[in-house]
């Protein structure tokens, strides 16, 4: 039974503590629950949903791509028309309930830090909690990258990133400047160009569609391309770097209309817009920085856990600093199937080291789990 924190000096003792219940957390909370471990899932939203609860309204579930059902329970006749922060909260509290997952919400964890007798502590908004082992399943969504340049301070119109971009109402009749190579560039810039006055398209490097189909072979390749880098200890980059934009029909139409026609990235940011250094400059109202996310991990930082080229490395989910952290959605498992994955695994190496450790909680093999009923 897990003992809840009162309080600071009065930390919980459990097996395992998860940061996060999105897909990663979701996921690896399931696969904990069959292996009959004591653990608490702590979640900073205010709501189920982990960070799909946040996209904007024009994000329709339609629209969402590889979205895969969590373990033991398929997503079935969503809406498509409906927003997918909708349809995927909805998807996530039913799967909290029906496999009766311990998530605790909204809870704050500030730092996870060495504890007594070889546990860690966690340190939250509701008090402390000791674990064995930790998976920290923190996604991205919560650190936008904001690139910098020169003159970036002196624009006089609205700088915003994707993370809290309202959808197209609010730029009728704005020039915008859409930054960044990514998916959720290409979505941003094909439904504000039906109403903005004018879009610009920049990127750092020229983009890649990809046509034909992405099948099993394509993905193990990119798996394997973001894993050899995490195995380096270096920052995990974008999934669209590896895989390139998927070419469907209405990319095709952005290609063919100049919505999707695509400039090197300026040189700097002036009052009315940006300039490059042979002297071009465009006008805008909006700069509409699409360049991705960095991995919520800071609050793992007292663990030193991070090498010298800046990522976290890992073998698998494990952090290869200390065996007791997963990283579950990070790197190669960040995609919704390879969470899934991710889940499982790291919870069976958590039974391996609980099982060394002679864990006073019995140790099993994963059973068979069905949660409640429908």
């Amino acid at each position: 039974m897990v003992r809840y924190a009162a309080g600071p000096m009065d930390p919980a003792e459990v097996d395992v503590v998860v940061i996060g219940a999105g897909q990663a957390g979701l996921s690896s909370a399931y696969h904990l629950t069959r292996a009959g471990l004591d653990y608490v899932v702590l979640d900073h939203a205010p709501r189920p949903g982990g960070a799909w609860q946040f996209r904007w309204p024009s994000l329709t579930y339609g629209k969402v791509h590889g979205m895969h059902a969590l373990p033991g329970m398929e997503l079935v006749d969503a809406d498509p028309l409906r927003p997918s922060s909708q349809v995927v909260g909805e998807y996530f509290a039913a799967y909290e309930d029906r496999f009766d997952l311990r998530v605790r919400r909204p809870v704050d964890v500030s730092a996870v830090r060495e504890g007594d007798a070889g546990r860690l502590r966690v340190e939250t908004s509701a008090g402390g909690w000791s674990a064995r082992a930790l998976i920290n399943a923190t996604g991205t969504w919560d650190r936008p990258f904001w690139p910098r340049y020169p003159g970036q301070e002196t624009f006089r119109g609205r700088q915003l990133h994707t993370a809290n971009y309202p959808g197209p109402q609010e730029f009728a009749g704005a020039r915008l400047v859409v930054v960044g190579g990514g998916t959720s560039a290409v979505q941003h810039l094909l439904e504000v160009a039906e109403v903005a006055a004018e879009t610009t398209w920049v990127t750092r490097r020229p983009p890649v569609f990809r046509d034909g189909s992405f099948g099993e072979a394509e993905g193990r390749a990119a798996v394997g391309l973001v894993d050899e880098r995490v195995r380096r200890g270096l920052p995990p980059q974008s999934v669209v770097s590896v895989t390139g934009l998927p070419l469907n029909d209405a990319v095709r139409a952005g290609l063919a209309s100049g919505v999707l026609e695509r400039r090197p990235v300026f040189d700097r940011i002036t009052a009315t817009g940006v300039a490059w250094a042979d002297g071009t400059r465009v006008d805008a109202d909006v700069i509409l920085w699409a360049t991705g996310f960095r991995a919520a991990v800071d609050h793992l930082a007292p663990l030193r856990l991070r090498e010298p080229g800046g990522g976290v490395r890992v073998e698998g989910t494990r952090a290869v600093r200390d065996e007791r952290i997963h990283l579950v959605g990070y790197g190669p498992s960040a995609s919704t199937i390879g969470a899934n994955r991710a889940g499982g695994a790291a919870v069976r190496e958590i039974l391996r080291l609980l099982a060394r450790e002679g864990a006073a909680t019995p140790v099993a093999p994963l059973r068979p789990f069905e949660g409640k009923s429908p």
